[in-house]
């Protein structure tokens, strides 16, 4: 068994073949994908993707990756300017999960409507993640109750002055009449071009 390998690693490979084959690999399978010689070394790592909660086993022990994990490829970078002519390369399989949200038991998803943080580019119909228990810095755009009515807008500190701040010139600034309650900040927006 190669020492150095890690479960993530064991992901990677179980959802790169997932991606290309659409379906799971077999446990003789599993055996040449992890460079390993018995299928009781591949048993030991199922075990461990089972338990870290990366892959389920349905009623009949049949493997299936979990719901709550996907991983895409990583191919590289892109230029928002002018064209590049890269070629398309297989960096690293991505967990899309764990890149969004890096603390899963305190986080939340909301869908947004309206307009006032277009400026931050958060349209109506976006979907934002939501962290809670971490003290908002100046500037960070939170989820918060102002006065009985839900929000969400950058959080503004000047002095003991604390303030809620659209990212659309067309809304005024917010300041709290009697009560201001943070429910999250925004870590992440997820929006769908195409169906």
């Amino acid at each position: 068994m190669n020492e150095k390998r890690t479960i993530q690693t064991v992901q990677k490979i179980i959802a790169v073949f997932f991606r290309e084959n659409q379906r799971m690999p077999s446990y003789a399978e599993m055996i040449e994908l992890l460079g390993v010689r018995s299928k009781s070394v591949v048993n030991f790592w199922i075990n461990k993707l089972v338990d870290a909660g990366m892959l389920e086993k349905d009623i009949k022990g049949h493997l299936r990756l979990a719901k709550r994990s996907f991983a895409i490829p990583l191919v590289g970078s892109i230029r928002a300017g002018f064209p590049s002519p890269e070629e398309e390369t297989l960096c690293d399989v991505m967990s899309m999960d764990e890149y969004l949200v890096t603390r899963p038991d305190s986080s939340f998803l909301l869908t947004v409507s309206g307009d006032s943080m277009i400026g931050e580019g958060i349209m109506e119909g976006d979907l934002v993640i939501v962290e809670r228990g971490r003290e908002p810095k100046n500037g960070d755009i939170v989820i918060a109750e102002v006065d009985g009515e839900w929000t969400m807008k950058y959080y503004r500190k000047r002095g003991q002055q604390l303030f809620l701040e659209a990212a659309n010139p067309q809304y005024p600034v917010i300041r709290p009449k009697t009560e201001l309650k943070l429910a999250g900040i925004v870590t992440a927006v997820i929006r769908k071009y195409h169906t």
